[in-house]
């Protein structure tokens, strides 16, 4: 568990009346150089974000039902991004299109963009952006919560994780070897030769994904992550840091769980340990080393009970202890969050909340201006 310690954060609220926030992504819009804030709210038919700095409210698109996931990049290179969204969400398969569209600015970013549908895949749930080969071009990876065919609350059967190369927008499968509900991807450069590989947080622990140079993709467990019976077993969601050349992996078990793990690889095994096991329905996690020590941080939140914000900070360089601080206590239901700088000159900490409805930002106190 982790040790308390009085490391205090200042708040600015950005947005607020964000019924069903669920996901932030701090991205520049509208090609001026500052970050803006992207916010999707499920319970919204609207997308939107906020320009910096003046948090002036736009919307990209209107009529949508049920967004659960965007992913952003400018691949036609003329200075704004491209959006792709995940909307028509249902955690039950059977009430789920899935409908993955592609949005497109026309002229001024501030103006509603165009929308064009490009895949429907039962409960598309995590879009991310992923360099898996030479090319060094993104792709976007979609990873469902469940398979097509995976009944509530067991999800017995396999469940695909896909990819789309931007201009094909052509689903082509990565693996379907995963089983039970797959809930969190994180994308990263693991072995550091230019191209990503992907972990995956599931019912059935956190795996590895790597595409070979041959176009196929190898999966391999790194751990079964929570012991406990199905369905309570496995990680909910999972990133990857590094306490200086030490690598680690963070994960909220179980599925919207109570607990934050830490992971260190040891002899070929990673090695558990709960540093955190008083969250209702965990579902935000960020690692980041925000004081620029060398050492990546852990932010989670989690959506129930109290709904708050933690930091997790390792008191000594073999991640043995780590000393928690709160971030924001009862005034986030934290679903995703985000860092970057948004001007002040040092990276904050941007969250989104589902039933406090709400973007906030947070910056350590020590870096106030």
């Amino acid at each position: 568990m982790a040790s308390q310690q009085p490391i205090g954060f200042t708040e600015r609220t950005i947005a607020t009346g964000l019924k069903g926030g669920y996901q932030v992504l701090a991205v520049d819009l509208n090609g001026d150089g500052r970050k803006d804030v992207l916010a999707l709210a499920s319970d919204l038919d609207e997308l939107v974000w906020f320009e910096n700095p003046s948090w002036t409210r736009h919307v990209i698109a209107g009529g949508r039902r049920r967004m659960i996931n965007v992913a952003v990049w400018d691949w036609d290179g003329d200075g704004i991004p491209e959006i792709v969204l995940a909307e028509e969400f249902s955690p039950n398969p059977a009430k789920s299109a899935g409908v993955v569209s592609v949005l497109t600015r026309q002229g001024d970013p501030r103006q509603p963009w165009s929308v064009h549908e490009i895949d429907r895949l039962p409960t598309s749930h995590r879009l991310r952006l992923a360099r898996i080969d030479a090319s060094g071009k993104p792709v976007v990876v979609n990873a469902p919560l469940a398979a097509a065919t995976a009944e509530p609350p067991e999800y017995r059967a396999r469940t695909p994780l896909v990819f789309y190369r931007p201009g094909e927008w052509k689903r082509e499968v990565i693996t379907d070897a995963t089983e039970g509900v797959m809930h969190g991807i994180f994308v990263v450069d693991w072995d550091g030769d230019g191209r990503d590989e992907i972990l995956t947080a599931s019912m059935s622990g956190i795996h590895f994904l790597k595409m070979g140079k041959d176009g196929r993709w190898s999966r391999r467990e790194l751990t079964k992550g929570d012991p406990a019976p199905w369905p309570k077993s496995g990680a909910s969601d999972v990133a990857a840091g590094r306490l200086g050349k030490k690598r680690f992996l963070a994960a909220i078990e179980p599925w919207h769980g109570h607990q934050v793990a830490v992971y260190f690889e040891q002899k070929g095994a990673w090695r558990r340990q709960v540093i955190e096991s008083g969250m209702a329905d965990g579902h935000a996690l960020l690692v980041v080393d925000l004081d620029g020590d060398g050492r990546d941080e852990i932010v989670a939140g989690y959506r129930g009970g109290d709904h708050s914000v933690h930091f997790y900070k390792a008191a000594d360089a073999a991640g043995r202890n780590w000393v928690r601080a709160a971030v924001d206590e009862g005034g986030m239901a934290a679903a995703s969050c985000d860092v970057a700088d948004f001007g002040i000159g040092w990276p904050e900490i941007v969250c989104i909340g589902t039933a406090t409805a709400n973007v906030k930002c947070y910056l350590p106190r020590a870096k106030n201006r």
